[in-house]
């Protein structure tokens, strides 16, 4: 197995890589974030180890460039910053773990054989629909590069429908998932939010982006790079 280090610390780029090898890993070394998206792309590795602190530019950016490229190779972050904030935006860039220094080899192993058992599955950075994204991590709506204002609820909304394109998605399941627990209004709320969702995102001139299934839901058919998470 293929393993790709971006680490700009020698002593520590080299301790991954020794301690790897005589795990019976193929490892690559990068020590800087351009060489490293260099890497992942031309290498084709099964797995990323992938420091944050990059000279060149930092594992968050490096990870949204190949999570924008379509290339999903699991990456596994390395920090040495322990904080809620900086595992937050290492997930929402695009990684698919996180693990703070210092750390054990056998914790960094086991890591390591938990995402490749997971495979390859597109998870896109941005969900797009028919001209229409939507950016989960920034919370920001474009229509064919428009920014659009949107209300936290109908965002939301839009994810909901996005990540689950070409599923009806009923009042009920989106009345759940958008609203806490602490609401103790009906479904009507799901049809409001909708109807102005419908207002910002919709210009007209064609079938409707958001559709209404009587009966059952809301659904959105549109094209969509990658496949819902």
């Amino acid at each position: 197995m293929r393993v790709l280090v971006v680490e700009d610390e020698p002593d520590m780029a080299a301790s991954l890589a020794w301690g790897l090898e005589a795990e019976g890993y193929v490892v690559d070394l990068a020590h800087d974030g351009v060489d490293g998206l260099w890497k992942a792309q031309e290498t084709s590795p099964d797995v990323i180890i992938l420091d944050v602190m990059l000279p060149g530019m930092d594992g968050y950016q490096v990870c949204r460039r190949l999570r924008e490229k379509g290339l999903w190779t699991p990456i596994l972050m390395l920090t040495a910053m322990d904080e809620d904030l900086d595992h937050a935006e290492g997930l929402d860039s695009g990684a698919d773990d996180y693990l703070a220094k210092p750390f054990s080899y056998p914790v960094l192993l086991a890591h390591l054989r938990a995402l490749t058992r997971r495979g390859l599955a597109a998870r896109p950075v941005v969900l797009e629909a028919a001209g229409l994204a939507l950016d989960p991590a920034a919370r920001t709506v474009s229509l064919h590069g428009r920014d659009l204002e949107v209300a936290a609820k109908e965002a939301a909304v839009l994810e909901r429908l996005l990540r689950h394109r070409g599923r009806v998605v009923s009042k009920a399941e989106l009345l759940a998932h958008c609203w806490d627990a602490a609401y103790d209004g009906g479904p009507s709320v799901v049809e409001v939010t909708v109807h102005r969702l419908r207002r910002k995102i919709e210009t007209g001139g064609g079938p409707p982006l958001i559709e209404t299934v009587r009966g059952e839901g809301y659904v959105i058919r549109g094209e969509q790079r990658g496949e819902p998470q």
